[in-house]
């Protein structure tokens, strides 16, 4: 049983899926449409979604954190406050989506795309 284990691992020890985390939410940041595997793009989603509330706040304080969860990142933090924060001003939550794709040819893997919401 899997009580009190939501933290999905990929099998990768925290400092490595936290790297990992971190680049899937700059390439969502700079491209905003990226396709990757169905459960990292569940993992992501949360993750970057929590980053656009904060940017909604459009301070300095926010940009600090921001850099701070993209690895210190100041590209992708200001990109995220002055540009896709701001479309979202008045939606309560919900800012990506994740559209489900056929499985990968070379392992059979599930994919998706996850990308924001217009």
């Amino acid at each position: 049983m899997r009580h009190h284990n939501r933290i999905k691992k990929f099998g990768r020890e925290r400092n490595v899926r936290n790297a990992l985390m971190r680049s899937l939410a700059r390439a969502l940041i700079i491209d905003e449409r990226i396709t990757t595997t169905e459960a990292k793009a569940k993992a992501l989603r949360p993750f970057v979604e929590r980053l656009v509330t904060t940017g909604r706040a459009d301070t300095v304080a926010a940009r600090r954190l921001i850099a701070a969860r993209l690895g210190g990142r100041a590209p992708e933090a200001k990109k995220l406050v002055s540009e896709i924060s701001p479309r979202f001003k008045e939606r309560p939550g919900g800012y990506t989506r994740i559209l489900k794709l056929a499985p990968r040819l070379s392992d059979g893997a599930k994919m998706a795309i996850i990308e924001f919401v217009k």
